[in-house]
């Protein structure tokens, strides 16, 4: 067992020689996005596992070590990372957690702090937590984020987002069941094979390669009408991850309907840009707002690049952009509204509905206020705005059963196909 060593606060460290030694835990939430992230760290000598257990030992687990006032996503993870460690078959003195880490004014930032009080009341505190975060709040001997890590995640966004929508308006349509999972599999495997020989993360590689992934999409054989598009909002964590929503886009593939998921690179530049509009609100430092500034615009270079690499196939609709969406809320919310999704979530609402996708799950935990303000607060003055929206705010949480969740989305797609007829 490597020695552990503790910082001048008492928080254990995740050293160089747990580096070498040490398997890192990584929740799942975007199924994509993380396979590829678990490749991306492999390349720098960490040995990365990722986690998909969904068994109710990860809801008992989570409610045995944290609060039941909690968040529920809070609960899911942390339950499963335990749960993980106490049973996966891992050496409980040879393991490491590795948890994202936004800064945010709510369940993101305490997300750390509660998994490490869950671990000592697991008896297991001699477990190390690495925080993935891009404000410096947590620094380890043993892990880091370089300019080149960064590079390949921003990349690996891209084209998780990227793969994820067009897969999703091939889903509903395979005449083959499973072509569109086989592709995206796939290309997982070349991506990281590229990234593994520092190729395609720059802006002109991705021009060359995702107009390929494109065209291998669009090759699907297809059939049948148009499907009802159901959108998919909410707090990050429920809205993406297949643990934290009960499977939602496999239900709505069930019941005949193409799921609409924004991707994750919108949430990114948003978190990005409420940096810069935290300077001109309250004021600080210049550079701060500069750099923010160049990021989010190199961020923003790589969307469009992707938008336009979806406009060379033209049976497939494009996503918008983060100005879009800025475009859209405004006279809405403000732009310093950034609890959890802040306007990022009435925005996105927002683009389904202009883009025709104005049946919506709106997903969240239960008692999550930043979202029960900007998701199910805003329904009313939307369907105001615009009467055609078939919006409806599902609670996740470990005393909703899942019964009652799917009735009332079946519930809003019989609506919203009633309308059709």
């Amino acid at each position: 067992m490597a020695k552990l060593e503790y910082d001048e606060n008492g928080r254990l460290l995740f050293t160089k020689e747990m580096k070498r030694e040490y398997t890192l835990l990584i929740p799942n939430m975007l199924p994509v996005l993380m396979t590829l992230l678990q490749k991306i760290f492999a390349l720098y000598g960490y040995n990365c596992e990722l986690l998909t257990t969904s068994h109710r030992a990860v809801v008992d687990t989570g409610l045995k070590y944290v609060h039941n006032d909690a968040c529920y996503p809070a609960l899911l993870v942390i339950g499963q990372l335990i749960d993980a460690v106490k049973n996966g078959g891992y050496d409980p003195d040879k393991v490491a957690l590795l948890i994202t880490q936004t800064g945010g004014g709510c369940r993101a930032s305490n997300y750390i702090h509660m998994l490490r009080r869950a671990l000592k009341k697991a008896g297991l505190e001699h477990v190390p937590v690495v925080s993935i975060n891009l404000s410096g709040l947590e620094k380890n001997p043993g892990f880091s984020l370089t300019v080149p890590i960064v590079r390949r995640l921003a990349a690996a966004m891209i084209y998780s987002d990227f793969i994820t929508w067009l897969a999703n308006q091939c889903r509903p349509y395979e005449t083959e069941h499973g072509a569109a999972a086989r592709l995206t599999d796939g290309w997982t495997a070349q991506i990281t094979e590229m990234f593994g020989r520092g190729r395609g993360m720059t802006g002109a590689e991705l021009k060359k390669i995702l107009p390929r992934i494109a065209a291998d999409f669009a090759a699907i054989e297809r059939c049948g009408d148009a499907k009802t598009r159901v959108g998919v909002v909410g707090e990050i964590y429920v809205k993406y991850s297949p643990l934290g929503n009960n499977n939602l886009e496999d239900l709505l593939l069930g019941e005949g309907c193409e799921p609409v998921v924004p991707g994750v690179t919108d949430f990114m530049i948003f978190k990005i840009n409420n940096r810069s509009v935290d300077v001109g609100l309250y004021g600080g430092s210049l550079l701060k707002k500069a750099f923010c500034a160049v990021f989010q615009r190199y961020i923003e270079n790589l969307q469009r690049i992707m938008i336009d690499a979806v406009k060379t196939q033209p049976r497939f609709r494009p996503m918008g952009a983060f100005k879009d969406l800025q475009r859209l809320v405004r006279g809405y919310i403000g732009y310093g509204n950034k609890m959890g999704e802040g306007w990022l979530l009435t925005a996105e609402m927002l683009e389904l509905i202009h883009s025709g996708a104005e049946n919506i799950v709106c997903t969240q935990p239960f008692g999550c206020l930043p979202n029960h303000v900007v998701g199910k607060g805003m329904i009313r003055r939307l369907k105001d705005d615009y009467p055609e929206s078939n919006i409806v705010a599902i609670d996740y949480d470990p005393g909703a059963t899942r019964i009652n969740q799917e009735n009332r989305i079946k519930l809003m797609i019989s609506n919203a196909k009633g309308r059709i007829h």
